[in-house]
């Protein structure tokens, strides 16, 4: 018999997969507090929650029969991954299931956006007969931007088409054929600024997404744009929006998610030209039951067949095969993390290639960590171990594997090469033995450099001084330099040096580097998998 426990309030009719299989005890406690889950977690091999239960480390040290977290949604910001994978626990989550419930809100936000239906019926409500404070404008032969194609704006664009608007969409993997397909354009992030009169946000919360409409962005957009949030909170700065609204620049907003929530800043609140939802973009009777079914029917996959469709991290492993590729595979997501960045672009081709005893081993769940660390870069967590190859032919990607009995001068090594026309981006590692996981080539320059959390890739002019220009710089600025590795080609050619940094550079601090007289190019490149992976791990944990 499986014990499965229910944290969070999840749809029951959702669970009868669940409550009528006669190898499953499912109990339900939506109420229970940190320490009281703490107290009863060891009981139980299942954990499903949604957004309310925060799975932490220090819990999870308590949950020793644990094989499985089910997040009932999409989103796994409030389950500790990393802490998971290390005790062998599967997390799976709900990719699919909220599409449409999402996609319907976005419409209904942009409808009641458009006509100011919710400060109508406010006014109405109160006793009130006023038709002229609320005069809307017409969705027909509008044009809509979408940021972000994947399965919600896509869906989006489809139904918006049906009220005659011209649809823009960007997203990095949209080819223009597919473009073409959908009967939309395939548009910059300024087009869609210039040309838009609604703007709706569907992209994941990235490093890039971040902010990414912002006042300088805010700027550039058409005079009287209406903007569409339904995606996720802290893609658009707050603070920015409600100052353009306030101006006049900006029509409106509809909001579902915000930077923090529950959301209490009354300029967001209390702003007439604001609508605001509490992130119900989900919360349909029909999505609760689909993602429930999801992942109760994972759960059982999981436990009676050991079937896994959506984990989000690592499956589990026997000990011989994780002694000798988990290094491998924290490297490897770092490899894509790392090549991605660099290429500054989604790619439309990946190569991945295998030297030395790597080549007798079973590499693919290796490959797939490489691209799921490649695609996360633009797709956040909708990527995980299961889905990243279908991901990757669904945006239209290419990729080949080979396998070469060569050293290359270790006795392991891994290349793995992006590109995008005439673009490419390469970074080339191994695991040394003692030492742990070092990059040893990006682009065709040799070097030697740990994986860093922040890392600092310049490319300048192979002259005197260089190193001492840039060392000196970051440290006026009062940054901590690690490590620091050149490579070069010719002498007095182009080079580069890599530099490890205890924190992370401002974009004063970019901007001054790049007035440094021979310095062609300064990127930071930022690794997200760093804390869980340093030499002699596996080790310890043989020790415990």
């Amino acid at each position: 018999m499986y014990k499965v426990l229910v944290t969070d309030g999840i749809s029951e009719t959702g669970l009868k997969g669940l409550f009528e299989h006669p190898n499953f005890i499912v109990e339900r406690q939506p109420t229970l507090q940190l320490e009281e889950l703490k107290n009863i977690i060891g009981d139980y091999e299942a954990l499903i929650i949604r957004s309310q239960t925060k799975v932490t480390e220090e819990l999870l040290h308590y949950a020793d029969r644990l094989k499985v977290i089910a997040r009932a949604g999409v989103g796994v910001d409030n389950i500790d991954v990393n802490a998971a994978t290390r005790k062998g626990i599967i997390v799976i989550n709900a990719p699919g299931a909220n599409t449409i419930a999402a996609t319907e809100h976005t419409l209904a936000m942009m409808l009641s956006l458009a006509r100011k239906i919710p400060q109508a019926h406010k006014k109405t409500s109160s006793g009130e007969w006023d038709r002229n404070s609320f005069k809307g404008v017409e969705l027909y032969k509008k044009t809509l931007g979408v940021i972000g194609m994947g399965k919600i704006g896509t869906e989006v664009a489809k139904r918006a088409k049906s009220f005659g608007m011209n649809i823009l969409g960007y997203d990095p993997y949209l080819t223009e054929d597919r473009a073409q397909k959908l009967g939309m354009t395939k548009a910059s992030l300024d087009l869609i600024a210039r040309e838009s009169d609604f703007i709706t946000i569907h992209t994941p919360l990235t490093n890039d997404t971040r902010k990414l409409v912002n006042e300088e962005y805010l700027s550039k957009t058409k005079k009287g744009v209406r903007f569409i949030n339904v995606a996720r909170g802290g893609i658009i700065d707050e603070k920015a929006l409600v100052r353009a609204i306030q101006s006049g620049h900006v029509a409106g907003a509809a909001l579902d998610v915000f930077e923090k929530e529950p959301v209490a800043d009354p300029e967001l609140l209390q702003n007439p030209n604001i609508i605001v939802t509490p992130h119900l973009g989900a919360s349909t009777v029909e999505a609760q039951e689909k993602v429930a079914q999801e992942v109760s029917a994972e759960i059982i996959d999981i436990l009676e067949t050991q079937s896994i469709t959506n984990a989000v991290n690592m499956p589990q492993m026997s000990g011989e095969t994780q002694a000798k590729m988990q290094p491998y595979l924290l490297l490897g997501e770092q490899m894509g993390q790392l090549v991605i960045q660099l290429l500054k672009k989604a790619p439309a081709k990946i190569e991945i290639n295998y030297y030395g005893d790597l080549i007798d081993e079973d590499t693919e769940l290796l490959t797939r960590t490489m691209i799921k660390g490649i695609l996360s870069y633009h797709l956040s967590d909708s990527v995980n171990l299961i889905n990243a190859l279908h991901l990757l032919k669904e945006q239209g990607v290419s990729y080949n594997v080979q396998k070469n009995a060569t050293n290359k001068g270790f006795s392991n090594y891994v290349e793995l090469i992006v590109s995008k026309g005439s673009e490419t981006a390469k970074i080339g590692a191994t695991v040394l033995n003692g030492y742990g996981a070092r990059i040893m080539k990006i682009n065709q320059y040799r070097i030697d450099v740990r994986p860093e959390k922040y890392l600092l890739y310049v490319k300048h002019q192979d002259v005197p001084g260089m190193i001492g220009k840039v060392g000196s710089l970051l440290g006026d600025f009062n940054i901590n330099i690690g490590t620091m590795q050149v490579g070069r080609t010719v002498v007095g050619g182009e080079a580069i040096m890599v530099l490890t940094l205890d924190k992370k550079i401002n974009k004063e601090i970019h901007q001054a580097l790049t007035l440094i007289n021979g310095l062609d190019e300064a990127q930071l490149l930022e690794l997200s998998n760093v804390d869980s992976f340093y030499p002699g791990r596996l080790e310890l944990e043989k020790i415990k």
